[in-house]
């Protein structure tokens, strides 16, 4: 499955483009985070993509055809797109909310299917809110809601799952639910796009991101994209983009610190080069594949390679030093962090 946008550019009929020339391309597994200042334009993109709104130039096209040309059932029965939660005025029980979910796979007159019902209950046991089963939508919260809307686009199994702003109103249980859903949907291939407010939840989760910002994009690998630079730039707020360490892996998390007037400076520009070791742990050998096709696209850089199974533990170690440009070594180990079950530690050499 390929979803991609080309030139994308859209305005109101009334007022100037709120965005031109957007590009982008994501494949099945990828899990894209769009970030912004407020009013950028974030949830007018996702409304884009989908062809709820009509770009006023350029197309989103899925595996290559233009989105609005794809028939309405068969486009939503591959695509599935949560809103923000706003509170309910809805008589829908949170399970009737959930089972509409499952329309465009139902025939014009077809009542839900003991199969319908049993996927919409596993979807709500898996986002921890099957409580709320029975309980009518005007009654829960706005954040349990929100969790009943993502039930609801989930409940179709789609190919492409689009969130705008998934983890607001949400409490940390709940925003790591969800996070853990978006990664686990990944795993599975379905590609995911969201948007957010949280810089850091884009660095531990995503594998692409997409900073839009005065009208205009950058996309790409999220370790390229979600820089000091790039973040100052499009906020105008000076960050810090720091690492804490754990006991099984390193968590990148991003600190602002003051307004600034918008342009970075060269200092906040990694060293051209330097020397690394990184130090992966793993459990299921199966995994190794994975591993093993990462390294060999960074194999330019890799100057030594030890690998061994320390079966007291039944863990699968991998050691290897790099020699090369930091943001690729960073690159590197921000992928292989966002694979589930593997624990992986970067040690950077002294200049």
């Amino acid at each position: 499955m390929n979803l991609s946008v080309t030139n994308g550019t859209f305005a109101y009929k009334t007022g100037h483009n709120i965005f031109e020339n957007i590009n982008f391309s994501i494949e099945s597994g990828n899990l894209l985070a769009i970030l912004g200042p407020n009013g950028a334009g974030k949830t007018t993109l996702l409304r884009c993509i989908t062809g709820m709104l009509r770009w006023t130039d350029g197309m989103s096209t899925l595996d290559g055809e233009n989105i609005r040309n794809i028939p309405e059932k068969r486009l939503w029965s591959r695509l599935s797109y949560v809103p923000q939660a706003k509170s309910s005025p809805s008589s829908y029980t949170a399970m009737e909310a959930v089972l509409l979910g499952r329309s465009s796979r139902l025939g014009v007159f077809a009542q839900p299917s003991k199969e319908d019902i049993e996927r919409a209950e596993h979807v709500l046991e898996q986002l921890g809110v099957i409580k709320l089963r029975d309980k009518r939508c005007h009654e829960i919260s706005g954040g349990e809601y929100q969790m009943v809307l993502i039930a609801r686009a989930l409940v179709s199994d789609p190919e492409v799952l689009i969130l705008d702003e998934p983890e607001s109103n949400l409490d940390f249980r709940n925003q790591l639910i969800v996070l853990d859903t978006m990664s686990r949907l990944a795993e599975q291939g379905i590609a995911c796009i969201f948007n957010t407010h949280y810089p850091e939840h884009a660095l531990q989760r995503s594998d692409k991101a997409l900073i839009l910002s005065g009208g205009h994009a950058v996309f790409g690998a999220t370790s390229r994209i979600l820089t000091e630079a790039n973040i100052e730039q499009a906020f105008g707020v000076k960050a810090v983009i720091g690492e804490i360490e754990t006991r099984e892996s390193v968590v990148q998390n991003v600190i602002p610190l003051h307004l600034s007037g918008g342009t970075a400076s060269a200092s906040d520009r990694n060293p051209a080069e330097t020397l690394a070791s990184v130090t992966i742990l793993f459990n299921d050998y199966e995994e190794s594949a994975r591993i093993n096709d990462l390294l060999h696209e960074y194999g330019d850089m890799i100057v030594g390679r030890m690998g061994m199974p320390y079966r007291k533990r039944g863990v699968y170690i991998i050691h290897t030093t790099f020699d090369g440009e930091e943001s690729r070594i960073r690159e590197l180990t921000h992928r292989l962090s966002i694979l589930p079950d593997i624990s992986v530690k970067t040690i950077y050499a002294k200049e």
